[in-house]
């Protein structure tokens, strides 16, 4: 018998006129989960994750240097992984370097696909005709809280990379 995959879905929503960056993020209860908040003078893109008690649990950090946009996820002051955008053609490729994980996207859509070992965890997709970004996470249920932690960093970390671009 195969065991029935279940989702969990997340929702990110920007705040529109905001000074800095500033996300919340919710359950399909419409429950806030985390809050993510920009730094206003930083060099480079700093985001602070906040779990729904305001503790800060995480920091993804942009590399100033490098050519393609390159990404540090941070828990606990410890570097977890790094997400690097690759040079391709119309699709979006990310590779994270310290996880096996590898991240693929349709440019035109804002439809992301977070898999490991050929397997998929998470699809990210944007919302359309909302007021601000929006974007939904699908993450798979069977992840282990720290993967879905992550899962949720890596979409932050493509959206700053996305908004680079813009």
């Amino acid at each position: 018998m195969t065991k029935e995959r279940k989702i969990m879905k997340l929702y990110l929503k920007q705040k529109v006129f905001a000074w800095n960056d500033r996300f919340f993020v919710k359950d399909e209860n419409g429950s806030d989960r985390f809050s993510v908040e920009g730094e206003i003078f930083s060099l480079g893109k700093r985001l602070h994750i906040y779990d729904a008690n305001g503790i800060e649990i995480a920091l993804i950090r942009q590399k100033l240097i490098a050519w393609l946009p390159r990404y540090f996820v941070e828990i606990d002051g410890k570097v977890m992984c790094e997400i690097v955008k690759e040079f391709t053609f119309l699709n979006h490729s990310y590779r994270l370097e310290g996880l096996p994980w590898r991240l693929n996207g349709d440019f035109m859509a804002h439809d992301y696909s977070l898999e490991n070992n050929g397997k998929q965890i998470m699809r990210m997709y944007k919302e359309w005709f909302t007021w601000g970004d929006s974007y939904v996470l699908d993450i798979d249920d069977n992840l282990n809280p720290i993967e879905e932690f992550t899962c949720l960093c890596v979409a932050l970390a493509v959206d700053c990379a996305m908004a680079r671009n813009n």
